[in-house]
Formats: structure tokens, C-alpha cells, sequence
């Protein structure tokens, strides 16, 4: 089915892809709305403001291991949340 959109479209553009970015960011989305606020800054830190663990970590007041840790397990929940949707 996406196959016949597909060759409505510009051939540079692939409709399958476009769909699996569009369902990513919607859990990555929906995991942001759900973190606590301290979590959701770290978390956009690094990955929208691609800030170092040390700029995170002067920024927040946090440790660089508090951090680290943050990171990790946000990154852990993502994994699961993907898991689930089966985007991964």
C-alpha cells in the first residue's frame, strides 16, 4: 500500500521511512511528556542541545555521575517504550 503513494511522490522521497521518523518522534514525545522535569532537561540537554556531561552537569547543578545515570536510564525507559511499540 505505501508502495502506490510512493510512486505518486518525488522518487527521492521514501513514504516508509517518513512514517517510522514520524512514529520515533512521537514516542520520544510521548517519553518526554511522562519524565519529571530535571529528567526532560537532562535528557534535551544532551540530545536537542547536544550539551556535554559537563555542561549538563554545571548547568543543573548535578553531578556528572548523577548525570550519566540520568541519561542511562532515560535512554533505558526509550528502549522499552520502542520495544513495546515494536519500533525496535
Amino acid at each position: 500500500m505505501l508502495d502506490e503513494l510512493a510512486e505518486t511522490l518525488d522518487s527521492g522521497f521514501d513514504t516508509e521511512k517518513e512514517l517510522e521518523i514520524k512514529e520515533l518522534n512521537r514516542e520520544i514525545r510521548r517519553l518526554l511528556d511522562d519524565l519529571k522535569k530535571e529528567e526532560r532537561d537532562v535528557f534535551l540537554g544532551r540530545y536537542w542541545y547536544m550539551a556535554s556531561i559537563a555542561e549538563i552537569a554545571e548547568k543543573s547543578g548535578y553531578t556528572e555521575s548523577k548525570v550519566k545515570t540520568m541519561l542511562h536510564r532515560t535512554r533505558r525507559k526509550l528502549l522499552k517504550q520502542l520495544q513495546e511499540e515494536g519500533l525496535c
